[in-house]
């Protein structure tokens, strides 16, 4: 008899591990013992050697299905004589181990909530050890019902029984529930006084009927509409105040969403899969439904809880597909709590749909593209956080604080990088707030103890501002990071490169070294060193912050450098700001590429103002695709201070000429899209000539045409190029890079 002691890491609890263990023991023979421990899960195995080698086969090839394993450690023991299995009571410690993110039903789950004779028929919380929710119900570790927000539901005689049932695979499952003793669901009305019915009856009628019902799912509520209904939505963008932004759509199944969008088989295959994340699809119709999106695309995405799937089903004549946008105050983190909801959306939402189970974390969706059938993060959230990343060193004691647009943060604990939820913009207060809470309950929950703090180099970032607070608080060493290196930095650790690298970083605005805005970068080094050794020419901001939103200023500061003012739209005080730029006025400068994007938008439509951060180069996106270009524009360059500028004035005055000559803006615009791809790949051959990796990021690059466009190009010509895929090329990625400089900092 031989007696194995294991300790395994990973994505252990939560995950039906302990179960797993124990089932296992039972058909091969083998006695023991298991339990959660602040760093994973702990156990012991006796039995034949033959057993004990079949069991950690087992292990290493069919785990748990939604079990990541890390590190397996197995040291023999003295043999005890031990007969038979059990679970033994957590271990509490410093918390090591990590948590599951939240995830759909399983089928098990499914069929069992359509079984009529089942007594958990049509129950919106069914769960099991396979599915359900994780990371928005969890307060500490170990993983333990008292320690999640199911702590208030005492299990009932027949939820007990399958508990510590071992053939039941709701065994040892901490969210295990039923309608007798688990969360309930509730309807209100406007004025939040409960109606007597079944709830999910009762939304699906008032969507039927055109109304607006406020939805509360895993991480955070929603507000919901018919998706056919342009009168219905027009009413929820005009009460959201969200004239213009697309919103997001859920769909019962993949034939719902194919009515309005096109599917390949690895959107059909991420949109089924248990993460659920948005997905940006094509419209079956370019120019259609303009109601929901003026883009070519839909952010779609299937019920990924058992109350979005009733919801959706259609039994009370309720759509199969319905608007699902976050339910918030503008620029405010989404509603978690009842009675807030009830407070802020009164005179919004019609109806409420809400249940009373509380959320610990607050998780907004995930939202993705399918490129290169593998996803593409716009922003990465429910279904994926908490579940960290993998270094290629070790980051113990680094926490990197982000920016502020798109704000995240990063901590290191071994080669594990923890990377934020999606937050949002720092500048608001009740952001600001989430993002607070968010990060202590991050570096409560896993341990971590910041030991040397990294930020951008922006004085003003919200994100800055704290980390010297902390920097004071706890004499911490904080190390400032310029915008574009931790960008670069960030899609080299993504794809767990050391460098040196050639980067092409393209956002909208970042603080340069220099004082000055970049945003249009060609950057050379690894996560120790980086210098800029190529950019675009400067224009000027006329306002500075307000030309992100009045973006004809933009324009006008464009085609006055090129030498075509008259040609540019015409826009409130118009005239005084060209006065100030034919003056030499020094407005603010910058190299970004989204501000490039702002102005040839204005200067080929006429259109001066966004409606929201980054409406522009989407609109520009969409209105190029599908169009030949008008033209091949010849980049242009010049030389100044060792860095290579690509000269935007002679791609400007063509793009207002053309115009001017009534060439279809279209065509226009993609001829703008295809002079950056062969601008981007001239500065790769002249200042990387040895070839170097290159590294794409940049919320610019969430831009599908550059991102094929510009890689095809640097790939035909030789180039091994690299794009981000576990984290967002845009500002909510960049604290990863922040991260990884700030590791490799430790070893100097």
């Amino acid at each position: 008899m031989t007696r194995l002691h294991f300790l395994i890491e990973g994505i252990v609890q939560g995950v039906g591990f302990r179960p797993f263990v124990h089932r296992q023991a039972a058909r091969l023979g083998l006695s023991g013992w298991a339990r959660n421990t602040a760093a994973g899960l702990e156990l012991e195995l006796e039995g034949p050697k033959a057993a004990l080698d079949d069991f950690q086969n087992i292990l290493r090839t069919a785990p748990p299905p939604l079990a990541v394993i890390e590190k397996v450690q197995v040291q023999p023991v003295p043999p005890t004589g031990e007969r038979g299995f059990s679970i033994l009571p957590s271990r509490e410690g410093a918390a090591a181990t990590l948590v599951s993110p939240d995830l759909a039903p399983c089928p098990a789950c499914l069929a069992e909530m359509n079984d009529p004779q089942g007594r958990r028929y049509r129950y919106p919380f069914i769960n099991c050890t396979d599915c359900g929710p994780r990371f928005s119900i969890i307060r500490r570790l170990p993983y333990d019902r008292p320690a999640t927000t199911m702590a208030g539901f005492a299990m009932c005689p027949d939820c007990e029984a399958e508990y510590t049932d071992i053939t039941s695979r709701r065994y040892h499952a901490q969210p295990n529930c039923c309608p007798v003793c688990g969360p309930r669901a509730i309807y209100l009305d406007a004025e939040g006084h409960p109606l007597p019915g079944d709830p999910i009856a009762l939304a699906q009628q008032a969507l039927a009927a055109g109304q607006i019902v406020a939805v509360k799912g895993t991480g955070g509520i929603h507000l919901a509409c018919r998706a056919d209904d342009p009168d219905a939505v027009a009413r929820l963008r005009r009460r959201k105040h969200r004239p213009e932004k697309p919103l997001a759509l859920m769909a019962r199944d993949l034939e719902a969403a194919g009515r309005f969008c096109r599917l390949s088989e690895a959107e059909a295959a991420l949109l089924q899969s248990p993460r659920r994340p948005i997905l940006l699809l094509s419209k079956r119709d370019p120019a259609g439904q303009g109601w929901l999106s003026a883009t070519t695309r839909l952010g779609v995405m299937l019920p990924y809880t058992p109350l979005h799937i009733l919801l959706l089903d259609g039994q009370a004549g309720g759509p199969d597909l319905a608007v699902m946008t976050s339910a918030n105050r503008p620029g405010c983190p989404v509603l978690i709590d009842n009675e807030e909801a009830l407070a802020v959306l009164h005179g919004v939402a019609d109806g409420f749909l809400l249940h009373d189970r509380p959320i610990a974390n607050r998780c907004d969706d995930s939202l993705a593209m399918v490129w290169r059938g593998a996803p593409v993060f716009f922003r990465r959230s429910r279904g994926y956080a908490p579940q960290p990343l993998l270094l290629d060193r070790d980051a113990t004691g680094v926490l990197a604080l982000g920016a502020e647009q798109k704000g995240s943060f990063a901590a290191g604990r071994g080669r594990h990088a923890f990377v934020s939820q999606y937050i949002g913009d720092l500048k608001n207060a009740e952001t600001l707030d989430h993002y607070r809470t968010a990060l202590h309950s991050t570096l409560d929950l896993f341990g971590l103890v910041p030991q040397t703090l990294v930020c951008d180099l922006h004085p003003d970032y919200a994100s800055t501002r704290l980390a010297e607070e902390l920097a004071r608080q706890r004499g911490l060493p904080l190390r400032q990071v310029q915008h574009h290196w931790a960008h670069m930095a960030a899609c080299m650790a993504d794809n767990r490169l050391t460098g040196p690298v050639f980067g092409l970083v393209w956002d909208g605005t970042g603080l340069g070294e220099d004082g000055t805005i970049w945003g249009g970068e060609c950057l050379m080094g690894d996560f120790r060193t980086c210098r800029r050794v190529g950019s675009l020419r400067p224009v000027a901001l006329p306002g500075g912050d307000v030309c992100a939103v009045q973006i004809g200023r933009t324009a006008l500061a464009l085609a006055t450098d090129a030498g075509c003012a008259d040609l540019a739209p015409d826009f409130p005080r118009r005239e005084g700001v060209a006065a100030l730029l034919h003056s030499g006025y020094r407005y603010p400068r910058s190299s970004g590429m989204g501000r490039l994007f702002d102005g040839v938008y204005a200067l080929l439509t006429g259109r001066v103002t966004a409606g929201y951060d980054g409406q522009a180069p989407a609109l520009l996106e969409a209105l190029a695709e599908g169009a030949a270009p008008a033209a091949l524009y010849t980049p242009a360059f010049y030389e100044d201070a060792g860095v290579r500028f690509f000269d935007t004035r002679p791609l400007i005055r063509a793009l207002c000429t053309g115009k001017a000559a009534g060439t279809d803006p279209a065509a226009l615009a993609a001829g703008f899209q295809q002079a950056l791809c062969a601008m981007a790949l001239d500065q790769c051959r002249a200042l990387n000539p040895d070839k170097l990796p290159v590294v794409l990021s940049g919320g610019v690059f969430l831009n599908r045409a550059l991102l094929d466009g510009v890689t095809a190009r640097l790939e035909g010509a030789g180039y091994r190029v690299y794009t981000h895929k576990r984290v967002s090329p845009s500002d909510e990625g960049l604290a990863l890079g922040q991260l990884a400089i700030g590791a490799a900092g430790l070893d100097s």
